[in-house]
């Protein structure tokens, strides 16, 4: 098979579909891969040491479309990209459609069969190639809310985890899941107080295990979310439902309640934010304020950490990557249920529950993909 990388476009995603150890995996099993020019730039990966690895370097992105079999990739394709797709190539790469129509209209209208990385399974249930980014968004997201807090930032000039005489920042955690689990570690670690909100008890428990009284918990009710969100100064909502739009479990009231000059982090606004008040924003523009309240909405946090994510995230990936390119992704998929689950969009038809009720689409089951 023939298997395409281009170079990412969206703002400051400096990640890229392939790392160099994975090339060489997929030149090893009979595999021509196509690398656009610098797309590994971003991640201090030459155009050099991709063709040692094993890989053709091509000029421009609409090479890489229009010759490759299936385009691996880390972001959902932008506009522009998705003009590029045809039918029956197959794209891989995270696509989070449930709060994204154009994207999902886009993709269903160029025929490719369209996997997604955050639907794939794992026999616990897991998402294990969603759980790589969400492990560096739970890590960053300490970081981009104690730097928000600052006065410059338009925050209320708190440092997260005090001094002596001087009381830490309130920390809350909406999702122990983890990507909150990864942010509550590092907002342990730099002193903050935290309590981490979730649903399941099971969690809850799993979390006082590790965190021991460094760790406040707290079910999940309407009570409870309204009560700690509004005192707190730091908000990071991790809560996920896979394939679906984010609940909105944080109100317009809710913020217009929250101190002036505190800050939410909104780890879940890939799949469209947990508050009515998020909205996607850039690297660049990385902030707004409603209500007094500092917005951080960043739509690929670990795009700013490229390096570390892209080794990570290949690290989770590479093993479907070569069943795809091995078997084609019928036969794949056929294989493993798990990466079945995967199969967001196929031939003009929504085949992920999730998305076709969010969206209003007909759904197709991917066991009639398969045998179509």
């Amino acid at each position: 098979m023939r298997v395409g990388v281009p170079k990412e476009i969206k703002d400051h995603e400096d990640r890229v579909g392939l790392v160099p150890s994975s090339v060489r995996e997929l030149v090893a099993h009979g595999h021509e891969v196509l690398v656009e020019t610098n797309a590994g730039r971003g991640v201090g990966v030459s155009d050099d040491i991709y063709t040692a690895a094993g890989a053709r370097i091509v000029s421009t992105a609409d090479e890489v479309f229009a010759t490759a079999d299936m385009i691996v990739k880390v972001k959902e394709p932008q506009a522009v990209e998705r003009k590029k797709l045809r039918e029956g190539q197959i794209l891989f790469t995270y696509l989070h459609l449930a709060p994204d129509p154009e994207q999902t209209k886009d993709l269903m209208a160029s025929g490719a069969t369209c996997i997604a990385y955050e639907t794939v399974t794992a026999a616990n249930g897991s998402l294990p190639l969603l759980a790589p980014m969400s492990e560096v968004a739970g890590r960053m997201a300490p970081q981009v809310g104690a730097h928000s807090l600052e006065n410059a930032q338009g925050g209320m000039g708190v440092l997260l985890g005090g001094v002596p005489g001087v009381l830490p920042a309130e920390v809350v955690i909406l999702g122990g899941g983890v990507a909150g689990t990864n942010a509550a570690q590092v907002a342990i670690g730099l002193g903050a107080d935290v309590t981490v909100i979730d649903r399941s008890l099971d969690v809850l428990r799993r979390l006082v295990a590790t965190f021991g009284s460094r760790i406040k918990t707290a079910h999940s009710n309407a009570d409870n979310i309204a009560k700690l969100v509004t005192r707190s100064d730091l908000v990071i909502s991790t809560v996920l439902v896979p394939g679906a739009a984010a609940p909105k479990l944080i109100t317009r009231e809710l913020i217009a309640g929250m101190k002036k000059g505190s800050v939410l982090v909104d780890v879940a606004i890939d799949q469209g934010g947990a508050s009515e008040t998020s909205k996607a924003t850039t690297h660049s523009n990385p902030t707004y304020v409603v209500d007094g309240v500092v917005h951080y909405c960043v739509a690929n946090m670990p795009g700013g950490v490229a390096r570390t994510s892209a080794f990570a995230l290949n690290n989770a990936t590479l093993p479907f990557t070569l069943a795809l390119a091995d078997k084609g992704w019928k036969k794949a998929l056929a294989d493993d249920a798990h990466l079945a689950n995967g199969l967001n969009v196929h031939a003009g038809r929504i085949t992920y529950k999730a998305v076709a009720d969010a969206l209003g689409y007909d759904y197709m089951e991917t066991v009639r993909a398969l045998a179509a």
